[in-house]
């Protein structure tokens, strides 16, 4: 099958289109309520007046997320950490902690794309990127959530996500699963909007859920919207190794990738898919 990927640009300045009533993966809001409450380590992270991501706190003072929220999408160029916010169980204008953002990190082997070329399906494999907070947070309501293993085909998985027609609330989409996996990325048969970018998929265990992915990229496979997720095992751990150490390395070289319209979208075609 064909994947035509669009990079989850997430930029509250484009037109909010109306919350559509459909069949994404069971999506519904967690904008009030005891389960809202249960998610409160995802929030939403405000790029310096750019847009959004969504992202999760992993550690007191770590948020995961995805490497490409940390770049300009017009000039290719790394957002000043400095500019960056979480705000932990972001709902209906309160968040449940508000913290700036000391020290932002990408994967090291992440490529940041921004025009003309031919997307590598392995740079959604490391699209990761983690932000080490100016204070952690301590509070009991918000515990860090636990990474586990890589998905396999088959799991069922949850996504809880802000985006451009939800940016007020996150929502929660429990009805995923992992259609296959190709070279460390997983398709999901749930579809994406714009500011789900950074977005955690979590898998239920015993011992309680864990992220095991952070959404990347939407995608159309044999006419559906799938979504495109980096895992979290061992891109985690680099991150949590550099980000220790106060590494800030430079910005990569720019990839290009093919120009999109006016959603800010950025598409192209990444090859066949078994």
């Amino acid at each position: 099958m064909r994947l035509v990927l669009a990079l989850l640009a997430c930029l509250s300045a484009l037109p909010v289109t109306p919350a559509r009533a459909e069949a994404d993966g069971n999506l519904r809001s967690l904008d009030i309520g005891v389960v809202a409450g249960r998610w409160a380590a995802v929030g939403r992270i405000d790029l310096d007046g750019r847009g959004f991501c969504t992202g999760t706190l992993v550690a007191p003072d770590l948020v995961l997320t995805a490497a490409h929220c940390l770049y300009d999408r017009d000039t290719g160029e790394r957002l000043a950490a400095t500019g960056l916010r979480f705000l932990a169980g972001w709902r209906n204008g309160r968040a449940e902690a508000y913290r700036d953002v000391a020290v932002s990190l990408p994967h090291p082997d992440y490529v940041f794309a921004k025009a003309e070329g031919m997307a590598d399906p392995a740079q959604v494999s490391v699209d990761l990127g983690l932000l080490r907070l100016d204070q952690p947070i301590l509070l009991p309501s918000i515990p860090p959530v636990t990474a586990g293993a890589a998905a396999v085909t088959g799991d069922d998985v949850s996504i809880v996500s802000y985006a451009r027609d939800r940016s007020e609330a996150p929502s929660i989409q429990d009805a995923c699963s992992v259609m296959f996996v190709q070279g460390g990325m997983s398709v999901l048969d749930c579809p994406v909007e714009y500011g789900a970018s950074g977005a955690p998929v979590f898998r239920a265990t015993a011992r309680g859920v864990e992220v095991v992915s952070v959404i990347s990229a939407k995608a159309e496979a044999m006419g559906k919207p799938i979504a495109l997720a980096a895992p979290v095992e061992g891109g985690l751990a680099v991150l949590q190794a550099r980000i220790g150490q106060g590494a800030r390395p430079s910005a990569p070289g720019v990839r290009v990738l093919s120009g999109g319209g006016a959603s800010g979208a950025k598409f192209v075609t990444v090859g066949e898919a078994p």
